[in-house]
């Protein structure tokens, strides 16, 4: 869920977040013609982490691991091209739900994949089912038009089980579902397990969360009237950019 900016002329060198991302083939296949920048998102990190990692550290590596693969499932349209995952054996879970296959969550994107519920409809403020890869990213890069950003806060056992603990960060100052934004930071704080073969490629990813910590707190702004501007929750124009770090 990071957000990112789309260098569709040169590609930077040395994501220092990212790696994998100015390593590839030249016959990746990207979603949106170029690999991403994270100049923004890198600063809305860097501005409001808990925590500085030693470089070469278990846990920058997990933090490393985890951004990595959020910036293949937003940004590949390929299976064939994730380097992060082991794409015979991947599964994501989310809050003990039924895991899903690599493909299938490439296919739902990693909004709707984290935000599914079971609640009965009318306790559904975000319908996973009713959107798209891209309409979930229009949903939440409008709200958090600074980025997603992402942090490993703790590290409890390492390979090929690793157990951590993460924060999730941005600033909600565009529209969510006709709601108008708040400006105020929201943030919410959940557990993962990440089950890595001998290459250290993803086999499961387990993650555990209250969505409702994310979601409330997007439905605390005054509700957008027809009058102020009918098209007032309508995603913002296509210019490249894209939120789990807007990603991880």
């Amino acid at each position: 869920m990071e957000d990112l900016k789309i260098n569709e002329t040169i590609q930077k060198v040395g994501e220092k977040y990212r790696s994998f991302l100015h390593e590839e083939a030249k016959n990746t296949h990207w979603r949106h013609g170029a690999p991403p920048t994270y100049d923004a998102v890198n600063q809305l990190f860097e501005e409001g982490r808990t925590k500085v990692w030693e470089k070469g550290s278990l846990e920058e590596t997990v933090q490393n691991a985890i951004k990595s693969w959020e910036m293949e499932l937003s940004h590949k349209i390929r299976i064939k091209d994730f380097k992060t995952i082991n794409p015979d054996k991947f599964k994501l879970i989310v809050n003990g739900r039924e895991g899903l296959s690599a493909e299938e969550t490439l296919k739902v994107g990693s909004y709707n994949a984290l935000l599914k519920s079971t609640l009965p409809e009318e306790y559904k403020y975000y319908k996973a089912e009713e959107e798209t890869f891209e309409s979930s990213h229009d949903v939440f890069r409008s709200a958090f038009p600074r980025g997603f950003a992402w942090e490993v806060i703790s590290v409890h056992s390492g390979p090929p089980v690793i157990s951590y603990k993460f924060r999730h960060w941005g600033y909600f100052e565009g529209p969510f579902k006709g709601h108008k934004p708040t400006g105020e930071m929201v943030d919410f704080y959940g557990m993962g397990i990440l089950k890595v073969d001998g290459s250290l490629r993803a086999e499961d990813v387990e993650i555990y969360y209250d969505p409702a910590d994310l979601i409330s707190k997007l439905l605390k702004g005054e509700l957008i009237s027809q009058e102020e501007s009918p098209a007032a929750d309508a995603p913002p124009a296509n210019t490249g950019n894209c939120p789990f770090e807007k990603q991880v």
